[in-house]
């Protein structure tokens, strides 16, 4: 499974952030329940590894992967944990023979142009418009599609649930990433019903589009 099969699993990935690792495995089981299967845990916290481990070997249907790698390490780490994918803020020569080295199937983060084309001659052909909504947003990605037709983007930074269904609308676009299907206070509160009923929505997204 690469990125681009991924993408087209669901209409949405979200982004989590764990802070307490009980809440890795509930967590997602919600997710699940709603229909969201593919989950990036993103390292942001000190459990975040931690939590991938526990998805992983706890949540079946779970396609857990690991968000904000930034650094050459990060992929053995994320594979490891039993990542089945990673997701990345950026791209640069060190990430792109990490990401070779370990056959682990990134996503890797782009904003312009030529950090398109810097991709593309990597290998790259789904790449994550990201922080979408700084680079342009909708708008962007229109102009994107005529110079790179060959190219699925999951735009994500200041996606929301109001905004996705225009994302999705776009013919290059294949999924978006967002984290208002976690939101932390519903986390706290393990309110796992909550996250459920938004997961649920945020999976039928596509079905508004059409």
């Amino acid at each position: 499974m690469d990125a681009l099969d991924l993408m087209r699993i669901g209409p949405v990935i979200p982004v989590i952030v764990i802070d307490d690792l009980a809440h890795a495995v509930p967590l997602a089981r919600a997710l699940v329940a709603g229909g969201v299967r593919v989950l990036e845990v993103t390292l942001r916290t000190r459990v975040a590894l931690d939590a991938v481990r526990a998805i992983d070997r706890e949540v079946e249907d779970a396609i857990v992967g690991v968000g904000t790698i930034s650094r050459a390490e990060h992929f053995q780490q994320a594979v490891d944990a039993g990542a089945r994918f990673g997701v990345s803020p950026g791209l640069t020569n060190e990430l792109i023979d990490a990401a070779q080295a370990n056959k682990l199937p990134l996503l890797p983060g782009v904003m312009t142009p030529s950090d398109v084309i810097a991709a593309r001659a990597a290998g790259f052909f789904a790449l994550k418009l990201f922080p979408a909504q700084q680079a342009g947003g909708i708008g962007m990605l229109k102009a994107l599609s005529g110079p790179f037709p060959d190219v699925t983007f999951c735009p994500t930074g200041g996606v929301t649930a109001a905004s996705a269904p225009g994302y999705l609308a776009l013919p290059n676009v294949g999924c978006v990433g967002g984290s208002w299907l976690t939101p932390q206070t519903a986390v706290n509160a393990g309110e796992w019903g909550k996250i459920s009923a938004l997961a649920r929505e945020a999976s039928r997204l596509r079905e508004i589009v059409a």
